[in-house]
């Protein structure tokens, strides 16, 4: 059953259709929170982007420049002071049903197994015991973990607890995954196993609209259809990295255009 899911899948994948409407807009949004001294902070300023569904979007710049602030208002958990965000077609908090949310931390709960974690979202939905147990079966084993399903979180390593977050994010099924720094708290090694592995589900997943938040340039482009580079509240530069996919990150450095979008995103960032 799953090889032939992954089948239909990857079929799917090999011929993306264009995407026919935005999953996520920003529009003129402004975004200011008090000063613990008095007034106020802006920490977005007339903001507008579009998403379509379907692209990969990474969103890079310096810490305190409104990435995370982004993604927050993409979850319905900060609301812009001026402008408006919608996510397919919806206010934030309407179109939470649509999403999937990673952190940089697993946050797995230490009193769940694998399988109980993966199942945690779908409890919350509602779906009922039989078909929770093998929707979680059938994403540890597309992460590589149908063995693992009864460890506790303390017996898997850094890279298996994350794998276990990612399984339960697209348990979930949802059309938009938020993504803040995800990859962030691996080593160098386990990292690009695990950023291989997610990029790959991701590329036979009938391409899921994906924003995501990283500090870390060549994670960028290595993944990303598009970087949005933030500074100072606003977007200063927008562009399409333009590699073909699938791609394979343990070559994807020696290719010209991810010299080139990754030398032209560092000289706009320093």
């Amino acid at each position: 059953m799953m090889s032939t899911i992954v089948s239909e899948r990857r079929e799917a994948a090999a011929t993306p259709k264009a995407p026919t409407k935005d999953a996520i807009k920003f529009e003129d949004v402004r975004v200011t929170f008090p000063h613990p001294q008095g007034g106020t902070r802006t920490v977005l300023d007339n903001v507008n982007l579009n998403i379509p569904a379907g692209e990969f979007v990474a969103i890079v710049g310096r810490s305190g420049c409104g990435k995370t602030t982004l993604l927050n208002m993409v979850a319905g958990l900060v609301e812009p002071s001026a402008g408006k965000v919608s996510v397919m077609d919806k206010t934030p908090r309407e179109g939470r049903e649509h999403l999937g949310f990673m952190l940089a931390r697993d946050a797995l709960f230490p009193w769940r197994n694998a399988m109980r974690n993966v199942e945690y979202g779908l409890e919350l939905r509602g779906m009922g015991k039989a078909d929770r147990k093998a929707t979680a079966r059938r994403w540890l084993k597309a992460v590589h973990l149908g063995d693992a399903e009864g460890l506790w979180p303390w017996q898997l390593s850094q890279g298996m607890r994350q794998r276990v977050a990612l399984a339960r994010t697209w348990a979930l099924d949802p059309d938009v995954l938020l993504m803040d720094e995800p990859f962030a708290a691996l080593d160098v090694n386990t990292r690009q196993s695990v950023q291989q592995e997610f990029l790959e589900l991701w590329q036979r997943e009938a391409h899921r609209t994906v924003l995501f938040v990283t500090h870390d340039l060549g994670e960028a482009v290595a993944l990303a259809d598009r970087i949005v580079l933030m500074g100072d509240g606003q977007v200063l530069d927008d562009v399409k990295v333009g590699i073909e996919r699938p791609r394979d990150l343990s070559t994807i450095t020696t290719h010209p255009r991810y010299i080139e979008v990754y030398e032209r995103m560092r000289t706009r960032l320093h």
